[in-house]
């Protein structure tokens, strides 16, 4: 059974940077054609898509948030990671990971993890 498990903190304060991990069990995340993604939920608001990093460790993020957004992984511990920099109250959410398998479309996700609560705060 595959597992991803979001971790990090639960409050920043504004201008410092969200760190957040995923870890994964149950796969690998170099498995060819699998794409390892990360997504917000505001509060009130919808699903937002925040970037993903491929199998081969290519990464994309959502040119909404232009240069704050880095995604990158350590294979050696199966899981990949998100920083956002310079965090404001808009960017408090529910943060996930989930997977998207080879041939599924864009924001199509089999995999999810459950969610981790960010508030940015001073």
């Amino acid at each position: 059974q595959v597992q991803l498990q979001e971790s990090g903190p639960g409050l920043v304060r504004p201008s410092q940077t969200l760190s957040l991990t995923c870890t994964v069990s149950g796969a690998s995340i170099t498995t060819d054609y699998y794409y390892w993604n990360w997504i917000r939920q505001p509060p009130g608001k919808g699903l937002e898509w925040l970037g993903a990093i491929a199998y081969s460790g290519s990464a994309s993020v959502s040119p909404s948030l232009q240069s704050r957004a880095s995604i990158s992984r350590d294979t050696s511990k199966n899981q990949f990671s998100l920083q956002l920099t310079s965090v404001t109250p808009e960017d408090t959410a529910v943060y996930y990971c989930a997977r998207v398998p080879p041939g599924w479309g864009y924001n199509s996700y089999d995999y999810w993890g459950q969610g981790t609560q960010v508030t940015v705060s001073s």
